[in-house]
C-alpha cells in the first residue's frame, strides 16, 4: 500500500509541476469582454449569389442546347428567373426535355414561347447555406492572417455573421479587411479613355458584345489628377480561385506591390492567353475596379505583380485578402461596437473577488462540516483550480466573463463530489465499519452518483458549446474542463490525501 501511495504522489506532483509550468510560461487568452476589442455583425448578400447562379445557369443551358443542335436567340435573368428564347419555336419540347434531364436542380416551364427556368427550393436553400458557410470560413482565414488573437466568428440566423475581435487596436483596418469582397480577375483591355463619357462616345451603336466598362485608379500627370476608364472583355482570363499565393514586395520604382502566384491550371490558361496578348494591356481587377493595367511584354505563366499607389499597409492587407480567398458574396456591416479595455479590467477584478469569496465561504463550510476531511477537500479544490487553469492554457481556451462564472460554478461542483463521498463514508461508519473500510466503501458507492451527475453536466456543456455564441462557448468550455478535472481530483487526489492522513488507522478523531 505504501508503494502505491508513493507512486500516486509522484503522479500528482508531476501533474502539479506541469500545470504550474504552463500557467507561468504561457498567458491565458482573454475574450472580447475581458480585454476589449470590437464586435461586428455582418449580413451576407445571398441574393447577389443567387443572381450570379442564375446567370451561370443561363450560360450552361445555352451551351447544352447548342451542343444538341438547338439555336438560342437570347438568354437573360428577369425577376429572379432565367428566361431563354429559342430561334426555332418548334424545338421547345425537345429543349424542355434536355433541360429537365440535364439540370435536376431546376423547374422549367414554357411562357409566351420562352423557356422559364427557376431553381428549386432545396437548391436555393443549399446555395444560401453554402454561401454563408463559405463566408464564415473566408473571414476566419483572413482574420487568422491579420494576426488577431482568439476571434469568434459564428453564424447568426440565415444570413448574418457575428465577428468578435479581442484586442483589436485598429478598427478601421479590421473593417476594411473583413468587408472587402476581394474578387480578383485578370481581363483583356479592349480600349481606354480618361473619362467614361469619352469611352462611350467611341461606340455610338453600343458597346461590343461581351465587354464592360470599369473604373481605373487615379494618377497624377503633369500636376493634374486624372482617372483612366477601361473597356474590358467581360470574361476573365483567370480569377482569384486560381490563385496559389500572394505576398508583398517592392516594384521597380521602389513602391509597395503584391506578387501573386497561380495554380498549375491557372498558369497554363494564363500562359496561353498572354502569349496572344503581347503588346496589349492586361487589366488587374479587384472587386470590379482596375488596380493596374500593365502592357504584356512577353508570355506570362505562373506569376505576376499587382502595382498601384499602395501604402505598405494597404499592400499587406491586399495580400492577406487574396491569400485567404474572395468572399462568395458581398457583406454589409449592420452593427459595430468597440469595447474598451477598462470595462474588461473592472469585470476581471469583480469576478476574481467573487471567486475568492466563493472559495473562502466554501472552504469555511467544509471545515465546519467535515473537519480534517474538509481541509483535505480544500487542498484538493486548490489543486483542481490549478489543473483547470493549466488545461485551459494548454488547449488555448479563450477566457470570457461567462467563462469565469463557469470556473466559480466549478468550485461548488468540485466540492459537491467531495460531499457525496464524505456522506457515503459517514453512512458506512454508522454501520459499524472501521474508518479504513468505510473510506474504501464510501468511494465505491459514491462513484456512480458522481459519474451520473458529471455526465449530465458534460452533455449540457456540449450543447451550449455546439449551438451557443462566443460568451456561451466560453462558459461551456470552462464548465466542461472543470467537470472533468473535478472528477479526477475528487476520486484520485482526495482519496490519495485521505490515505496519507489515515495511514493504517482504524479511527481518527474529527476525521469527518
Amino acid at each position: 500500500m505504501k508503494e502505491d501511495i508513493k507512486l500516486k504522489l509522484v503522479v500528482v506532483f508531476a501533474i502539479l509541476v506541469a500545470s504550474l509550468y504552463f500557467i507561468f510560461t504561457k498567458p491565458i487568452k482573454l475574450g472580447l469582454d475581458l480585454q476589449g476589442g470590437m464586435s461586428i455583425v455582418l449580413e451576407v448578400d445571398v441574393d447577389h449569389v443567387i443572381n450570379t447562379q442564375y446567370k451561370q445557369l443561363v450560360r450552361d443551358i445555352e451551351k447544352k442546347l447548342k451542343d444538341n443542335g438547338i439555336e438560342v436567340l437570347s438568354g437573360k435573368v428577369v425577376n429572379g428567373k432565367a428566361v431563354v428564347s429559342l430561334l426555332d419555336p418548334t424545338t421547345v419540347n425537345r429543349a424542355l426535355k434536355i433541360i429537365k434531364d440535364e439540370f435536376p436542380q431546376v423547374k422549367v416551364e414554357t411562357e409566351n414561347g420562352n423557356l422559364v427556368v427557376q431553381l428549386l427550393p432545396w437548391e436555393l436553400d443549399r446555395i444560401k447555406k453554402m454561401t454563408v458557410q463559405q463566408a464564415v470560413e473566408t473571414l476566419r482565414n483572413r482574420i487568422d492572417e491579420f494576426g488577431t488573437l482568439n476571434p469568434n466568428i459564428a453564424k447568426m440566423g440565415e444570413r448574418r455573421i457575428l465577428v468578435e475581435l479581442p484586442g483589436v487596436v485598429d478598427p478601421e483596418r479590421a473593417k476594411s479587411i473583413i468587408g472587402k469582397t476581394a474578387q480578383l480577375e485578370l481581363l483583356e483591355v479592349v480600349d481606354t479613355a480618361f473619362s467614361k463619357e469619352e469611352l462611350l462616345k467611341k461606340y455610338p451603336d453600343g458597346l461590343p458584345e461581351g465587354t464592360k466598362i470599369l473604373e481605373g485608379p487615379e494618377e497624377h500627370i503633369n500636376g493634374q489628377t486624372v482617372k483612366e476608364w477601361f473597356l474590358v472583355k467581360d470574361t476573365p482570363i483567370v480569377t482569384g480561385s486560381m490563385l496559389k499565393d500572394a505576398r508583398t514586395t517592392i516594384d521597380q520604382s521602389g513602391k509597395p506591390a503584391v506578387n501573386f502566384e497561380l495554380t498549375s491550371e491557372g498558369a497554363e490558361i494564363f500562359g496561353e492567353a498572354t502569349a496572344k496578348m503581347i503588346g496589349k494591356r492586361l487589366a488587374i481587377v479587384l472587386d470590379n475596379k482596375v488596380i493596374s493595367a500593365p502592357v504584356v511584354r512577353s508570355r506570362i505563366s505562373s506569376a505576376g505583380q499587382i502595382t498601384g499607389n499602395f501604402t505598405p499597409e494597404e499592400a499587406a492587407d491586399l495580400a492577406i485578402v487574396l491569400r485567404a480567398g474572395a468572399l462568395p458574396a458581398p457583406v454589409h456591416i449592420l452593427e459595430e461596437r468597440v469595447i474598451g479595455p477598462t470595462l474588461g479590467k473592472d469585470s476581471i477584478e469583480k469576478t476574481v473577488n467573487a471567486g475568492i469569496a466563493a472559495l473562502v465561504l466554501v472552504g469555511l463550510f467544509m471545515l465546519w462540516r467535515y473537519a480534517v476531511s474538509g481541509f483535505i477537500s480544500i487542498v484538493a479544490l486548490i489543486f483542481n483550480g490549478i489543473l483547470l487553469w493549466a488545461v485551459m492554457v494548454f488547449l488555448d481556451v479563450t477566457l470570457t466573463l461567462p467563462g469565469i462564472a463557469g470556473i466559480i460554478l466549478n468550485i461548488g461542483m468540485a466540492v459537491d463530489a467531495n460531499v457525496i463521498i464524505f456522506e457515503r463514508i459517514k453512512e458506512e461508519m454508522k454501520r459499524g465499519r472501521t474508518l479504513r473500510v468505510a473510506v474504501e466503501e464510501g468511494f465505491k458507492r459514491a462513484w456512480d452518483a458522481i459519474l451520473d451527475a458529471q455526465i449530465t453536466t458534460l452533455i449540457a456543456a456540449f450543447v451550449l458549446f455546439q449551438f451557443g455564441t462566443g460568451p456561451l462557448k466560453g462558459f461551456a468550455a470552462t464548465l466542461s474542463i472543470g467537470t472533468i478535472t473535478s472528477i479526477f481530483t475528487a476520486l484520485f487526489v482526495t482519496k490519495l490525501f485521505l490515505d496519507i492522513v489515515l495511514g493504517g488507522r482504524k479511527s481518527l478523531k474529527y476525521a469527518f
